[in-house]
């Protein structure tokens, strides 16, 4: 049976409680989403929450009303919250489960398959900032985690999507992964429990579950390699997207075979405005904000790009960023 659950009195800063056990964390009523979201607009969340840790979270979890709406948010750098707003609770996991650091146990790991060069095992938590990994495994001479410098989200997100970016996935490198459900059970899973495509990762049966952490295989190699790497990945990010303006990277996926921002430049659409909302000039796969962007702005500036190359190539773009919330 479920535990009742109490909020705490709104003008508090303390956790609620589920049944005789107190939260550890922090509840924000109508907390302003577009301080949490890289495009820097957007409604409120009715609530949100900043778990202590992954034993704080599923208590949360476990506490909550069924019918309670739970969003995860890292670091926002794909997601638009509309205008009026986001109903439930909005968990905000970025510098909360921020656990990282190379795995010292073996048992319960799976073991690196035949043939596999020297390698180590490194466990992130979902609020890790990608970008941290890369570094991490840089100074810890590992290899093949270099591409997550280029990724402006957190591991929870990177898992989520599969993202990548210079040619390599998350999912190349994961052995394993911790995993919570709206009940909050906790559970260990493994690559094949997913179908795994490109931006996409799908569990093949139960109900929805979030990302917690991961673990990761990485080759041994020349740490002052990959942060030479690491460097000029992050020199062609710097030439390449407009890091200038709030945007939350890539809007749409790459179709097969093909380039999103070369069909969306083909259409004449860089440079496009809807409100302060603008097609990059600089990077057409990019929206930025130019400064006061709503979030209508934004959503309308995506259907229009979507609406013309159809229009115009006959393809239909589909989205990398996720868009919640209720409209103004």
């Amino acid at each position: 049976m479920q535990a009742s659950f109490r909020y705490p009195a709104e003008t508090g800063a303390g956790g609620g409680a589920v049944g005789d056990n107190v939260l550890r964390g922090r509840f924000l009523y109508s907390e302003p989403m577009g301080r949490h979201v890289s495009w820097r607009a957007g409604g409120v969340a009715q609530r949100a929450y900043v778990p202590a840790d992954i034993a704080d979270l599923c208590l949360l979890l476990r506490g909550l009303p069924a019918e309670e709406p739970v969003h995860m948010v890292g670091l926002g750098s794909n997601l638009l919250v509309r205008d009026g707003g986001v109903r439930g609770v909005v968990v905000l996991l970025h510098g909360a489960l921020r656990d990282l650091a190379l795995e010292a146990r073996t048992q319960g790991i799976p073991a690196a398959p035949e043939g596999f060069p020297p390698s180590a095992v490194v466990y992130a938590e979902a609020g890790v900032a990608a970008p941290k990994v890369a570094r991490f495994c840089a100074n810890h001479d590992l290899s093949g985690a270099e591409f997550w410098a280029g990724i402006p989200g957190t591991v929870g997100g990177a898992l989520a999507m599969n993202a990548g970016c210079y040619g390599a996935e998350t999912w190349q490198r994961v052995i394993q992964v911790l995993v919570v459900n709206r009940a909050g059970r906790v559970a260990e899973r493994l690559p094949q429990d997913y179908v795994i495509d490109y931006r996409h990762v799908a569990r093949r049966a139960g109900q929805e579950e979030w990302f917690l952490a991961g673990w990761f295989r990485l080759p041994r190699g020349d740490g002052a390699a990959a942060r030479e790497t690491i460097r000029e990945l992050l020199r062609r990010r710097i030439a390449s997207q407009p890091l200038g303006l709030p945007n939350a990277g890539s809007v749409f996926r790459n179709p097969p075979g093909d380039y999103a921002a070369r069909l969306i430049e083909s259409c004449g659409l860089k440079g496009v405005r809807v409100g302060q909302a603008q097609v990059s000039e600089k990077h057409a796969n990019f929206i930025v904000n130019l400064g006061g962007a709503t979030a209508a702005d934004i959503e309308r500036l995506i259907e229009k790009v979507e609406d013309t190359v159809e229009a115009r190539t006959n393809v239909r773009l589909l989205r990398e960023v996720r868009v919640i919330g209720e409209r103004a």
